[in-house]
């Protein structure tokens, strides 16, 4: 029965660091897999921690069951309310001020500018 305790702790460990690292490194993003993948492990966590009577571990981990499980549920309020990744909507005759510009200082424009052609004040530059 130890054995399965311990197997508990170490697949635990196992999907918390799997997750964190998969939405680390922008395999995943923080959605319902992570959260559920963080609720599992924790799950697994507290078990163990509760084997070895490990209660500083237990209390942790409980918390982090409780984030991961408020988070899913509120995933699955929200889940048909709003497109998170609708485009942005462009209203006719509102300009579309979310594109970088670039800002030319006219004095140093001029002294910048190749030989042979003159800058313009008020030109942008490419």
């Amino acid at each position: 029965m130890e054995l399965l305790w311990e197997v508990a702790g170490w697949a635990g460990a196992a999907t918390i660091l799997s997750a964190f690292l998969s939405v680390s490194m922008g395999w995943v993003k923080a959605g319902r897999a992570f959260q559920t993948a963080n609720l599992v492990g924790a799950c697994a966590f507290i078990l163990n921690g509760a084997f070895h009577e490990a209660w500083p571990s237990v209390v942790t981990n409980a918390a982090w069951f409780l984030i991961s499980a408020v988070s899913l549920l509120r995933m699955r309020r929200t889940r048909g309310t709003s497109a998170p990744d609708a485009p942005p909507v462009q209203l006719p005759g509102v300009p579309d001020t979310t594109g970088q510009l670039a800002v030319v200082d006219p004095a140093r424009a001029a002294c910048t500018a190749p030989a042979g052609h003159a800058a313009q004040p008020g030109a942008v530059a490419a």
